[in-house]
């Protein structure tokens, strides 16, 4: 483990009508939100069924409070190889890092704001 990012997590938007946005997206991408509220992308392995990669996509409403304290209308998640090693070495170069997180059956969330005020969700997945 060495503190860096592996691959894209997830992209979380905000919508004003989140259901239509998802509609959208089953009509004209063929992308069908599963009933936790999102979609997860898999990518299988060559010689493996199980998928050794995924990437979510998730529309939440306009006046979510999951992705404050960022304007933006989108949050991306980070999967990341040492998260506590990131986030000390973002904390030494002056980053911005929250005073939020979460550890649970998922692996381990940590939340930094990029130079714009974009919320990056680092996350090292469990296991």
């Amino acid at each position: 483990m060495s503190g860096k990012v592996v691959a894209i997590g997830g992209i979380f938007v905000r919508s004003k009508d989140p259901k239509a946005l998802a509609a959208w997206y089953a009509e004209h991408l063929g992308v069908t939100l599963e009933q936790w509220g999102g979609v997860q992308f898999c990518e299988p392995a060559a010689d493996d069924p199980r998928p050794r990669s995924h990437t979510l996509w998730t529309p939440f409403e306009a006046g979510t409070d999951y992705l404050r304290p960022s304007p933006r209308e989108f949050m991306i998640n980070l999967r990341v190889d040492d998260v506590e090693a990131l986030v000390a070495s973002l904390r030494a170069k002056g980053v911005e890092v929250l005073d939020r997180g979460e550890d649970g059956e998922f692996g381990r969330f940590r939340y930094v704001l990029d130079p714009d005020g974009t919320l990056l969700e680092l996350w090292q997945p469990a296991g």
